[in-house]
C-alpha cells in the first residue's frame, strides 16, 4: 500500500517557494505520491446569500496539470494523482493532451482521478453542460483512452467528433489509469464499469465496507473482478484523533486499500512548514 498526501491547496497558496520546500519534504519523508484537489473558477459570495458549496472565489487553488509539472521538474519518485479533476467542465482533447504531457515529463508517474463536479458556476462560466455531465464524463474516458493508446483516433461520438488526429507526444502509460471520486449509486455503478480505481469519501469500517460490497457486487454484475479496481482512501491528520493514526493506517491496509492519502489541510495551520511537521508528527506516529 502506497502513502501519500493530500497537497494542502487552500492553505500554502501562491506562494511558490512554499510548494517546493512542501514538494521536496514529502518526498524527502518517504511519502510516495502527491493528490491534489481542482477547482477553476470560484464564485462571488456577494450576492450569493445561500451558498452551500466549500469553496468560493476566496478559495486559493492552483490548476493541478500546472502544479504536477512544477512538482515533477523537483522530484525523482514522486507519484501525482487528481483527485479529483472535474473532467466534464473541461475540453476533452485537451485534458488528454494535458494528462499525455504531465505523463511523458514525469516519466510515467501521473494517474489522473476523476469526477463530475457539483458547481454549475464553474460549469457556465467554461461553457460545459452541467446538466449531461455524468453520461458525457464516459463519453470522454472512452475518447482520452484512444488518444492515449493509438498514433490517429477516429471517433464519433454524440458529443465528440475526431476525424483522424491525435496527439503526439503519446503518454508512458498507455493509457494513463483513470480512478474516479464520488459515492452516489450511480457513480459506483461507473466505477464498477469503466474505472481503473476508486477514490472513496468512506473510512474501512462497517458503513464503509458496506460501499465496497457494493462496488463488488456491481463488478461483478458488469463482468470484472472487484479485486482488479483499485481502492484509495483517506486519513486527517487531525491532532485529538493522534492515538489512532497507526490504527487508521493499518485498517485501509486490512481491506488491501492500494493507495491512502494523509489530509492536513482544515486543521489551522498555515503555510508550507506547518504543514511539513504535521506530516512527519504523522509519519513517526503511524510507524512510516
Amino acid at each position: 500500500m502506497k502513502i501519500g498526501v493530500v497537497f494542502p491547496q487552500t492553505e500554502i497558496g501562491p506562494d511558490a517557494g512554499g510548494v517546493r520546500a512542501y514538494t521536496q519534504a514529502v518526498e524527502t519523508m518517504g511519502y510516495t505520491h502527491v493528490l491534489a484537489y481542482d477547482h477553476v473558477i470560484g464564485a462571488n459570495l456577494a450576492n450569493r446569500p445561500d451558498w452551500k458549496g466549500p469553496y468560493s472565489l476566496e478559495t486559493a487553488f492552483h490548476e493541478p496539470f500546472v502544479l504536477f509539472s512544477f512538482m515533477a521538474g523537483m522530484t525523482g519518485t514522486l507519484e501525482f494523482a487528481t483527485g479529483i479533476v472535474i473532467l466534464p467542465q473541461r475540453q476533452t482533447v485537451l485534458v488528454a493532451k494535458q494528462a499525455a504531457a504531465l505523463d511523458v515529463l514525469s516519466e510515467g508517474r501521473f494517474r489522473m482521478g476523476i469526477g463530475i463536479g457539483w458547481n454549475e458556476v464553474e460549469y457556465e462560466s467554461l461553457g460545459e453542460e452541467f446538466t449531461n455531465r455524468g453520461a458525457r464524463s464516459e463519453e470522454q474516458i472512452a475518447l482520452m483512452r484512444a488518444l492515449w493508446t493509438r498514433d490517429s483516433v477516429n471517433f464519433e461520438g454524440r458529443w465528440h467528433s475526431i476525424p483522424d488526429a491525435g496527439i503526439n507526444p503519446l503518454p508512458v502509460q498507455r493509457p494513463i489509469p483513470i480512478w474516479f471520486g464520488g459515492g452516489a449509486d450511480v457513480v459506483v455503478k461507473r466505477i464498477a464499469r469503466i474505472a481503473d480505481g476508486w477514490m472513496p469519501m468512506w473510512q474501512p469500517d462497517e458503513a464503509g465496507l458496506k460501499e465496497l460490497d457494493k462496488l463488488f457486487t456491481y463488478a461483478k454484475e458488469a463482468g470484472r473482478e472487484g479485486s482488479d479496481i483499485g481502492i484509495n482512501g483517506r486519513i486527517t491528520a487531525d491532532l485529538s484523533n493522534e492515538d489512532g493514526w497507526l490504527a487508521a493506517v493499518e485498517a485501509w491496509r486490512g481491506i488491501d486499500a492500494d493507495y491512502i492519502d494523509i489530509n492536513t489541510m482544515g486543521q489551522g495551520l498555515s503555510g508550507a512548514d506547518a504543514h511539513i511537521e504535521r506530516l512527519e508528527k504523522f509519519r513517526l506516529a503511524a510507524g512510516l
